[in-house]
């Protein structure tokens, strides 16, 4: 019994002695930033815009890896199981939270799983529509949707996609269920979007500003709460008649389950310094985005955000009936 208390407690002090050492000898080397989306997408765009300025602070190469699949929740699960030591870390968007409930068996505890560093950036969500539509305007939309019900479709860009979320909520709101046409990717959905094989797709600003400034989609309205710098001609769905009505691709970043707090904090003053870089708050603008907040871009800041986001979504999610797995 003496032995096994001496034997505790120096276990005890061991991991006291190393916790804090570790942590100031973060990063030991190149840290791994997993994102869940192929490269070239919106996702991407953002976390190597950040990943570029972090290593710069860090002392260490910030390497990008697309860990795709399942909607996002191959990255999440591998992180989930990462050891807790800030050298891997995730940049998801809001399919982290929505996961929670559209997925009914995951491979890890969405509500424990994850620390947290940082919100980043939220890119708006807009609608639009196929080039030869026949609704003029929004008013006319929520006329002829009513009267056609599943007869007019909806394009999205796979289940728990933002597009799929963002098309749940617009039925929901308007109380038609239209025919909802998945793709594998945005990338698709826009295309037939644009060639008229479907009549509309929920997209955010980062995919649809140029077809809707070339006239290659039509713009309803954007799902916003105020309008968007990029696309200023465009009003909010809550300007038409339709509140609630709001749906922005934030993103955050993640450690795994307990992390000591000095390296999240070290990987938030990293993060920070990326979202004060004039260059990227530059690329952000273009994608019709900008950096969020300072009190937006910490732990308890992104922690209040996705818990608030899983109980946004999920009583949506369950009444559509619509899930991924």
């Amino acid at each position: 019994m003496v032995f096994r208390r001496l034997a505790a407690a120096v276990a005890f002090a061991f991991v006291s002695t190393v916790a804090p050492v570790s942590a100031q000898e973060f990063p030991k080397g190149p840290v791994t930033m997993l994102v869940p989306f192929a490269a070239g997408g919106p996702t991407d765009v953002v976390a190597r815009l950040v990943a570029r300025v972090m290593e710069k602070e860090l002392g260490q190469p910030v390497l990008v890896e697309n860990a795709t699949g399942a909607g996002g929740t191959l990255a999440s699960g591998r992180l989930a199981r990462a050891t807790p030591d800030g050298q891997t870390i995730l940049l998801h968007h809001m399919g982290i939270t929505t996961s929670a409930t559209l997925y009914r068996k995951l491979a890890y505890a969405p509500k424990t799983s994850f620390g947290f560093v940082g919100q980043v950036t939220t890119v708006p969500m807009l609608l639009v529509s196929r080039p030869n539509f026949e609704p003029a305007d929004f008013k006319a939309l929520l006329a002829y949707i009513k009267d056609n019900k599943d007869k007019v479709s909806l394009a999205n860009a796979g289940p728990g996609a933002v597009s799929h979320i963002c098309g749940m909520l617009f039925m929901q709101l308007t109380g038609v269920k239209l025919t909802t046409v998945p793709y594998k990717g945005t990338g698709p959905a826009m295309t037939d979007t644009m060639g008229g094989q479907v009549d509309l797709l929920c997209d955010q600003t980062t995919g649809a500003t140029g077809p809707v400034k070339t006239h290659k989609v039509k713009a309803y309205a954007t799902a916003t709460a105020e309008r968007i710098p990029v696309l200023p001609d465009v009003p909010t769905a809550a300007e038409l008649g339709l509140k609630g009505f709001e749906v922005g691709v934030w993103h955050g970043m993640y450690v795994p389950a307990g992390t000591p707090a000095p390296v999240t904090d070290k990987l938030n003053a990293a993060l920070k310094a990326a979202l004060h870089d004039p260059e990227t708050v530059r690329r952000f603008a273009e994608l019709g985005t900008a950096p969020v907040s300072d009190a937006e871009a910490t732990p308890e800041g992104l922690k209040a955000k996705y818990f608030a986001e899983i109980d946004r979504w999920a009583p949506i999610i369950k009444a559509a009936g619509e899930y991924a797995d």
